[in-house]
């Protein structure tokens, strides 16, 4: 089994898919137009791209590959799809579950048409749904309270990128923060986002 908390064990994504599942429910009708940190992403295109996600990585923790796992996320603009209220906390919750099974972090598995170890998409989908969590979080107004095991895994996975000469393929500049930054905004300025972003009035 991957320990990648230092307990022992692998790490429950159940308290971080809860948490984004509460900001998808307070995503008002009025907002998915909104701008978001990531540039190219409205409100409306986040929630898309983390419909894909979830899927994505609920079946590459099954080991389950086919058209979920191949689809670039960078092959078109993702984009809400009828009923994603109800279907977005649905398949957050099936990735958390998936990921429960120790053999997700083992073997091979492929995620976004990447062949991966299944540890390393563990901590790529922790990332994922960390900072995208803060992200919808900034944009929608809303209180952010990430799982601190998430939050901290999410960390060290950045901060082991920063020397790495394809992360900006990946993620965008890194953003210096302050020393007397939390966790959460240290982790946010290593994903490449300004901890300070909030919406244009």
């Amino acid at each position: 089994m991957t320990d990648i908390t230092g307990t022992g064990t692998t790490l429950d994504l159940g308290p971080q898919a809860e948490e984004l599942a509460r900001l998808v429910a307070g995503v008002g009708d009025g907002q998915l137009a909104d701008p978001t940190p990531c540039p190219e992403y409205r409100v409306r295109h986040l929630l898309g791209h983390l419909a894909g996600l979830a899927a994505a990585f609920r079946d590459a923790a099954r080991k389950d590959l086919g058209v979920t796992t191949d689809t670039s996320p960078g092959s078109a603009l993702p984009d809400v799809a009828p009923g994603w209220r109800e279907e977005l906390p649905k398949v957050l919750a099936e990735l958390a579950e998936a990921w429960r099974d120790p053999a997700a972090w083992t073997g091979m598995t492929r995620a976004g048409g990447v062949d991966l170890p299944g540890e390393i998409a563990g901590l790529v989908v922790i990332d994922e749904l960390v900072i995208h969590g803060w992200d919808l979080a900034r944009a929608t107004g809303r209180p952010y309270a990430p799982d601190q095991a998430a939050l901290r895994a999410c960390h060290d996975f950045l901060a082991a990128s920063v020397d790495d000469p394809d992360r900006g393929e990946i993620f965008g500049p890194v953003v210096p923060v302050g020393p007397e930054a939390s966790l959460l905004a240290r982790a946010v300025g290593l994903g490449g986002r300004d901890p300070e972003w909030a919406p244009r009035p």
